[in-house]
């Protein structure tokens, strides 16, 4: 079971970043999904709390960072993440991101790629390598069809959480109680973060969040290490494939059998592929 730390603020000017940390040592960035908060990979921060100092940052809009009236994008998290960096000093970290957030930390990635080649100066400090998990942020045109079963989870009625509970005895029948577990956690994750339902509600519409990256993911030069589930039903494989093929000299590892949770099934396998991924990188 995940231990969860408190959470401390700090304030970027602007708005006020809500983050928690653990463990000692070289300090990595962990960046959540849609569905997520500082804490969502909480369970690989235990794991590697030993070996390096484990940030988990709520996204601008999530958990309890500023929730502005604004029109959540890509280039805001990144922008968000670079003020975060800045403020909290960090001169050589990492950047583990999951699902939406590998998306922000491969978009931050590429930025700071583009800022050293045109040698702009930063207060930033220097990116180490990057971790992506289950990474979101390959145009995809079948994903609407594919996220179909989400709708339902964004209706603000009780009828959705009491028709879940009735579920829920037929799922354990049918030995589907982990697939209906992820079901329920989305649904909590919806009702309590007001803005992940406004980005989901924005992707089915067509509306703007963000800008895909397959076209400028061959700028990052950092040691990249992508990490994909073969069995993952909202993010395909071919997602990781397409980053790791593009990333110069990135590497692709697939846990054979897991889903889309798999940070939270797998964190000791995940834990350790990073570790010995940047242990054996030179950077």
């Amino acid at each position: 079971m995940t231990i969860h730390s408190q959470k401390s603020t700090i304030n970027l000017s602007k708005y006020i970043a809500a983050y928690t940390c653990v463990g000692k040592g070289t300090p990595i960035i962990f960046i959540h999904g849609l569905f997520g908060d500082a804490w969502t990979l909480g369970t690989l921060m235990q794991e590697l709390q030993h070996d390096y100092c484990c940030i988990g940052l709520d996204l601008l809009g999530f958990g309890d960072s500023d929730k502005p009236n604004i029109q959540y994008s890509i280039d805001v998290q990144v922008k968000f993440l670079q003020k975060f960096v800045a403020a909290m000093k960090l001169k050589n970290f990492y950047l583990v991101g999951y699902s939406y957030g590998a998306w922000v930390t491969a978009t931050y990635a590429i930025a700071e790629a583009k800022r050293i080649k045109s040698r702009h100066q930063s207060k930033a400090g220097i990116l180490k390598g990057i971790t992506l998990i289950a990474p979101d942020g390959i145009k995809d045109d079948s994903a609407f069809n594919r996220c179909k079963y989400i709708k339902p989870l964004l209706w603000n009625t009780k009828l959705v959480d009491i028709a879940l509970s009735r579920i829920y005895p037929a799922a354990n029948l049918v030995r589907k109680t982990k697939e209906f577990n992820t079901i329920v956690q989305l649904r909590n994750s919806i009702v309590a973060q007001p803005i992940t339902k406004s980005l989901i509600q924005g992707r089915f519409q067509g509306k703007y969040i963000g800008n895909t990256v397959e076209n400028e993911i061959h700028h990052i030069t950092v040691p990249s290490l992508v990490i994909a589930a073969n069995n993952d039903n909202l993010v395909p494989l071919w997602h990781a494939q397409t980053y790791a093929k593009n990333i110069p000299k990135a590497k692709l590892e697939i846990i054979s059998g897991a889903d889309h949770c798999f940070h939270q099934k797998h964190p000791q396998q995940i834990a350790t592929l990073i570790k010995k991924y940047w242990q054996l990188s030179k950077y």
